[in-house]
């Protein structure tokens, strides 16, 4: 990676295990790239559902992931569980940037990093509005020191 950087283990603050599915490999052998977009949204909403208390069904306020990226490093296959780790590089009003970790469980080398942005918006008209005050909270623990926090 040239423009951004590649964290360690260490900078996430949140790790959540997901377990490779047999599926999930593709005809190379591997998990496919699409996988990894899963298991991040699957990651950061078990946070927010066992953390900080959002209700996927009944909450007024919900979260839209408005954009992603990942880069690859390694391959993970199935039978595998992976970690994937969590950490914050901003946090605002309505929105949130995250960074994802990939890692295989009990390894040091990240397999895949990636972002994502999520923004908060009310559940009937969809427009953007300020996360619920728990989800806020839950979300300030795993904001890393060296970034933005509004």
């Amino acid at each position: 990676m040239t423009e951004k950087q590649l964290h360690t283990r260490e900078s996430f603050r949140n790790f959540q295990t997901i377990t490779t599915r047999w599926m999930d490999n593709d005809v190379y052998g591997h998990v496919n790239n699409v996988t990894y977009y899963s298991w991040f949204d699957t990651a950061v909403n078990r946070f927010m559902i066992e953390a900080g208390g959002l209700d996927i069904h009944r909450s007024s306020v919900i979260a839209y992931v408005v954009s992603s990226s990942c880069n690859y490093f390694r391959p993970i296959a199935y039978p595998e569980n992976v970690e994937v780790g969590i950490r914050i590089e901003r946090l605002g009003n309505s929105s949130v940037r995250y960074v994802l970790g990939i890692f295989r469980a009990n390894e040091e080398s990240i397999c895949a990093q990636g972002e994502f942005v999520h923004v908060f918006v009310d559940r009937n008209t969809e427009k953007s509005c300020p996360m619920p005050q728990e989800i806020r909270t839950a979300l300030a623990e795993l904001v890393v020191q060296d970034a933005q926090a509004e």
